[in-house]
């Protein structure tokens, strides 16, 4: 089969592992910019153009979509769906996955365990909406945040009062969230694969730090999860329609709970923790599912 890639950086530790889980097993694999991609629209001939020339041939398609271009990614993940291409992860499953606030009321739709939050877009309601989350010190998300980024935890009324207002004079979504203290700085990542659970670590925040990002300078070791933990990531993940995606997770005193599903998860962090070839476990997925040859791949032949 040929596999492609969609990323705009061949050389990250993600990308460069599915290329080489793709060609041990066999197969050609393909590292695809999605912003050098130009999408032609016809009569009942969807193409894909990629640095001037047609793209075809392509059997099956990986989307690593980063949060700052989801629109233009997801567009080019939608053309090869217009072309019947196998894709990992659908184009509607990526965008749902990529709003922080359409994921918690999906979330709360199918019964699934969430810190308790809130959209608003009322500064002056900062004091009844932090008394609905139980008082202080709650946390303050931005809705494009990715990485920890965007995340500011709020020990008084004064200071939410303040980053609110700060955000809402740049126009920037937010959540307010209930902070989980006993989850002590940790969260857990789940990486599923088809409705499995492919590998699992628990990330702690470094000293100081209630953000258990790596980015952030956290670090992980390999989880086995719970019974509970296990059926809760996978429901999580089924309910955002992704078939490969890491589910994020915090313990808290009512069990676990999701924080987010992210549809382009990192692989380098989860494979030095558990030593496990999840990129492996992607490609495997692929050679199960996509149909190589498609009709419609041979646009052009």
């Amino acid at each position: 089969m040929k596999i492609a890639i969609l990323s705009r950086n061949a050389n990250l530790y993600s990308t460069a592992r599915l290329v080489e889980a793709a060609e041990k097993r066999g197969h050609e694999a393909v590292v695809i910019d999605h912003l050098k991609c130009s999408l032609i629209g016809e009569h009942n001939n969807p193409r894909i153009m990629y640095n001037a020339e047609e793209l075809v041939g392509i059997d099956a398609v990986i989307p690593r979509i980063g949060a700052s271009v989801t629109f233009y990614g997801t567009a080019v993940v939608r053309q090869f769906e217009m072309k019947n291409t196998f894709v990992v992860n659908s184009s509607i499953a990526i965008t749902r996955s990529r709003d922080k606030l359409r994921s918690l009321q999906i979330f709360s739709r199918h019964d699934i365990g969430i810190p308790k939050s809130i959209f608003s877009n009322q500064p002056k309601d900062v004091p009844a909406l932090i008394n609905e989350l139980g008082g202080t010190p709650i946390v303050i998300k931005l809705l494009e945040g990715t990485q920890g980024i965007g995340v500011i935890l709020a020990e008084t009324e004064k200071a939410a009062k303040s980053v609110v207002e700060a955000f809402h004079g740049l126009k920037a979504n937010m959540l307010l969230q209930e902070f989980i203290e006993e989850a002590g700085g940790a969260d857990i990542r789940a990486f599923v694969v088809e409705g499995k659970v492919v590998g699992a670590m628990k990330r702690q925040g470094a000293e100081g730090e209630f953000r258990s990002n790596l980015h952030q300078g956290g670090t992980a070791e390999a989880l086995r999860l719970t019974a509970e933990q296990r059926a809760l990531a996978l429901a999580a993940a089924k309910a955002m329609g992704l078939n490969m995606c890491g589910v994020d997770m915090i313990e808290s005193k009512r069990g676990p709970l999701v924080l987010e599903v992210n549809s382009s998860p990192g692989l380098e962090g989860i494979e030095a923790a558990t030593g496990k070839d999840i990129a492996g476990s992607v490609i495997a997925y692929i050679e199960k599912h996509a149909v190589k040859g498609l009709k419609s791949d041979k646009v052009g032949a």
